[in-house]
This record gives structure tokens, sequence and C-alpha cells, in this order.
């Protein structure tokens, strides 16, 4: 290997992966195309005349469906309940498009308190690094793109109708997946997967099934990510309001005659102005308010809104209107553990592609770069050279100098990390990395209020590799990709001199999160498998059905209440959720309309 490219990669670990899932570009698409493709989708629906600003809401409104969270699972589901009846999405953020291609938006993000960053930051009590999306679209607006279904088991386990989830699936797909051109890097992967046993070869598909194989993408011929923001063109515009910056803080909850639970009617949101604006649900049984503000969001909500573990409650000074123990709790975030490989040669730029699924339960992915850098231009000028995805100044908040605390990030800090990037051999960044994530995990911990605040995230515990099993699973996961470098499929992207035990070294010894460091030559695959844990940003739970909401995602202990998105599952689905996520928010808006309808 180069003289100290080894070591100067090493501490590019956590920036390039921080920032790969935030924003991502074809590299035969300028930024500047990229940006007015962008801005000309934000426009898009900015025109959608059901598509507002919370300010401009009524003080008081009334609607059929409320759904607070206009995420992964709630665009698929407002535009779903729309066909037949007025719903109300409410999002906290803004819109995408517009934000992901706005530099100066990123560096607002700084101090992790602008209504329009699409980000907000966290820091779990287990010292791993992690962000909550805040922007219309959810998740799918900062993820790697890659989609890919749940298993056929997962799906029975679920108890869902499995023909009603395949054309729920496929409503998805036809709205916003792609089949992704799979350049070299990612085909050297595919192959040194099945090289290193990871078989069969199973080709392009959506389905979770043992083996190699190539999934979906949410981003575009061109290079163009879609996001869940896309459904909501197939709303009926007389069936669909959409507030932006709208911050719920609380369900409203009546008692009722002849019911025997508390009954949900309305919520209340702040606009970003702090006015208090309420909504309530139009008179009829069947109307509802549904909450999939995601794994953070619904339990946080619930709680604020008197649903949860009575002794955390009146500690808050909430008041308890259900005592509901296992609200927040079960909540689990998968662990990733990578490598980086740098590459003799130049790279190109891709996300996840290719995915190895292997009988331990470990699931192998891959990211890589062009020198993970993309050209600013000016016009058809070209003005500088730019570290595009992974430069500090665009991910603040997950990126390289994610690890410092937010008053830490000032603008000067951002330059002087950008000046320390420019003065690096550019072919440091020649590489990619080769990532291991662990079915379900076993291990779970609990989210708890940190205030009242419903603006401030929740106090997030995962309790990564508490169980043996999962710490297994990843050792058998660091091992096949110790098989994957060393394979002939992989030989033309790693250096012919550089072994196994130093390209794990060198990844190990950056600190990806803040625990504590363990320096030594000698690591066993476990203590990499605990030095290096970080994200995928694949946490789930903490309104669990069975625990918190019954099959029908009806919240138990009230009524007119469901939770409807991630933070229901036991265990993640398949390789990547957010596919399952969608057909979820696509499912549940179907069921919900024929219950509406059946007398």
């Amino acid at each position: 290997m180069a003289p100290g490219l080894a070591s100067t990669a090493a501490l590019l670990l956590a920036a390039i992966l921080g920032s790969l899932c935030l924003v991502a570009l074809s590299e035969d698409v300028s930024f500047r195309d990229a940006s007015i493709s962008m801005l000309a989708r934000a426009e898009e629906l900015e025109n959608l005349r059901f598509v507002r600003r919370a300010q401009d809401a009524p003080l008081v409104s009334r609607y059929n469906y409320i759904v607070i969270g206009g995420g992964t699972s709630g665009c698929p589901l407002a535009a779903t309940l729309s066909e037949h009846s007025r719903v109300l999405l409410l999002e906290r953020g803004g819109l995408p498009y517009r934000n992901m291609s706005n530099q100066q938006h990123f560096t607002d993000a700084l101090a992790d308190t602008s209504p329009a960053s699409p980000a907000q930051r966290f820091i779990s009590e287990d010292g791993v690094v992690n962000a909550r999306a805040r922007v219309l679209g959810g998740g799918s607006c900062l993820n790697a793109g890659f989609y890919t279904r749940a298993s056929n088991d997962y799906v029975r386990a679920a108890g869902w109708d499995a023909r009603l989830v395949n054309s729920s699936y496929r409503w998805v797909e036809r709205a916003l997946v792609f089949r992704p051109d799979v350049p070299p890097w990612q085909a050297a992967l595919r192959d040194a997967l099945l090289e290193a046993g990871v078989t069969p070869d199973n080709g392009f598909t959506f389905d979770h099934v043992t083996g190699t194989k190539i999934g979906g993408t949410i981003f575009d011929s061109s290079g163009q990510r879609h996001t869940a923001a896309d459904f909501l063109r197939h709303a009926r515009p007389g069936g669909l309001t959409v507030l932006l910056y709208a911050t719920v803080s609380r369900i409203l909850f009546r008692q009722q005659e002849g019911a025997p639970y508390p009954v949900a009617y309305g919520v209340v949101f702040a606009d970003p102005l702090g006015v208090q604006h309420r909504v309530y649900l139009q008179d009829g049984g069947k109307n509802e308010v549904i909450l999939s503000a995601g794994t953070l969001g619904s339990p946080q909500l619930l709680m604020l809104s008197g649903v949860g573990p009575q002794a955390h409650l009146e500690a808050h000074g909430i008041q308890v209107l259900v005592d509901q123990p296992m609200v927040g709790q079960g909540v689990a975030d998968n662990p990733m553990n990578s490598v980086f490989i740098p590459s003799p040669v130049p790279v190109a730029l891709s996300l996840v592609q290719v995915v190895g699924i292997t009988r331990s339960g470990s699931f192998i992915e891959g990211v890589s770069g062009s020198e993970f850098g993309i050209p600013v231009f000016d016009g058809a000028r070209r003005l500088a050279r730019s570290f595009g995805l992974f430069s500090p100044q665009r991910t603040p908040q997950t990126g390289q100098l994610g690890t410092l605390p937010p008053k830490q990030r000032t603008p000067e800090a951002l330059q002087r990390a950008a000046e320390a990037m420019r003065r690096l051999d550019r072919r440091a960044f020649r590489g990619g990395f080769i990532l291991e994530k662990i079915l379900g995990p076993v291990s779970s911990g609990h989210i708890e209020l940190r205030s009242t605040d419903p603006r401030a995230n929740p106090v997030v515990t995962f309790n990564y590799f508490q169980e043996k099993e999962d710490l297994d699973r990843c050792v058998h996961g660091i091992e096949t990709i110790e098989r994957v470098i060393q394979s002939q499929a992989f030989a033309n992207f790693t250096y012919a001199n550089a072994s196994v035990e130093s390209i794990f070294t060198d990844s190990a010894n950056f600190p990806v999160n803040l625990l504590p460091r363990h320096a030594n030559d000698s690591r066993t695959p476990e203590q990499y498998c605990r030095d290096t844990v970080m994200t995928i940003w694949h946490y789930h739970g903490g309104c669990q059905v069975g625990a918190v909401v019954d099959d029908d995602y009806r919240v138990f202990g009230v009524q007119r209440l469901r939770v409807i998105d991630s933070s229901t599952f036991k265990y993640s689905p398949g390789t990547n959720p957010q596919a399952t996520v969608m057909m979820l928010g696509r499912y549940m808006g179907v069921k919900i309309q024929a219950e509406r309808w059946r007398k």
C-alpha cells in the first residue's frame, strides 16, 4: 500500500459513512444539473395546492383522519386514505429536494435547532451518533436508497394478508423504485460474496432470500433520489391537506358516554411562530388519529399525551391517562460495523446495490465513491475541487464532525476540517466500505422523555450487543468480510501488499462513536464489533404489536388512535426496512378504508 494511505483512510471512516446516506448523485450528473432537478421537484410539491405551511392553517379545523408524521409510512398512508376521506397530514419538517440541494441548509443544522434541517442529530446513551429525519418523506430523504422486501417468514409472523402485502409492495414499486446500474466495484463485491460462500446468486430481485443479490433503489437512472413524498402526487387533491413545520405537542382525549376507554378526538400543534392550532376529528366513530411519527416520535407523543409508564410520566409532571408500561420499551437498532478498503484504482460512486444474505444472520453490503467528491459548477464553469458527499460543510450533524457537540461544530471548525481535507493525498479517497449488519437484533433498550418539549429528542438506549446471539452474528459477518477482501474477485480493488489485519486495524483506530477505545493490534472480532459499532439508521420498536398496539395497530387502552410505522416492529424487516415501512402505510390505508365502508 502507498505510504501513509492506510492511516489516512482510517481517518475518513466516520466522515464518509455518515455522509453517504444523506445525499447521493450519479457520477455522470453534474451537481448543478442535479440541483436544478431537485429544485424543480420541490417546486412541483409546493405547487400542489394541498401542501401548506403550518402558519397558514386555521386555528381550528376538522378532518376524518389526522396523520401525525409525513415520513416513510405517513405519506403513503395519507395518500391512500385521501382517496375517499378528508385527511390532514402533519409534518414537523419541510419539503425534500430543495433542502437536499442547499448547502447553506446543512450549515444551518450546525446548532441542530433549525426547523428547516432534514436531520436531527442525537447520541444514544450507548455512545453511538445517530440521526432522526425531520422532512416530508422522512428517512427516505436521507438514506442510502436500497429497496428490498421483507422475507415471507416475516410477513407470516406479522399476521399480514400476503396478497394485500404483495399488491401494496407493487404499488410502492410502481411509484418510485428502479433497477440500479451496477458499477465495477459493486459487481466485484457481488462476485466476491459468491466466492466467499454467500450463495446462491439470486440476480436482481426485490425478494429477501438467502444468497447474494442486486436489490432495487429509489435513485433513478439519472441519479436523482425519489422519496416517500412522491406518493402524495397520487393523493386526491380535495381529500388531503399537508401542513409543514407543524410540531404536534399532544393528542387530545375525552371520556365519552358509553365508551370503555378514553377516546382520541384531536391534536394540538404549534406552527413556527409558536401559535397553537387545534385539529378535531369530525363526528363519526370511524374517524381516527394515526401516529406515524417513527420509532422516536410515536412513543414520545404517546407519553406526552398521558399514555405510558405511570411513574415516568408523573416524574415529568404529565397527567396519566393510561398507565401503559410498554410504551417506549423494546426499542432496538441493528448494529452496523464496517471496514474501509483503499483501492489502487479510482472507484465509481455507488450506494448500496448488492447485498449478501448469509445463513448465519448477518447481511453484507457496500458503498463506494469516486474519491468521494463531486465537482462544483457555476454555470458551465468548474469552480473547485469538492469532497461532495462527505464534505464537513454538508453533513455536520452526521458526518466527519458528528462526534463533536453542536456548540463545537462552528463555521471555523468546519473550515479547518475542509482545509485539512484539501491537503490530503487524493489517493486516500479511493476505495469503498464493506458494511455488516445483523438480523434482528435480539438486544433491545428503551426510550424515555428528556423533557416535555415535543421538539427535543427523547433519551434513547439501544443496548447494542447486550445479547450474545447478536455478537456471534456480527463475528460471522466480519469473518465473511475478511473472505471477501481476500477473494480473487475483489483483487482489482485492494492493494496487493495490504493485509486483512492492517485494513481492519486502520478502520478500528478511528473513533466512529463515543465509546472508550481499545488501542491494540490484537483486537478480536468480538472486540472489533463492540469498538466500531455504528448505526445503520434502522432503529425500530417502542410501540410494538401485542404490547402497545393490537394486530390492527390500535393503541391498547384508548379508542380512535392507531400507530402505523416502524415503532410497531419487533425486528427490522429484510436487510433494509424502508420498503416494508412504505408498504405498511399503503397496506393499512387500504385496510382502514375497507373498514370504513363495512357495515
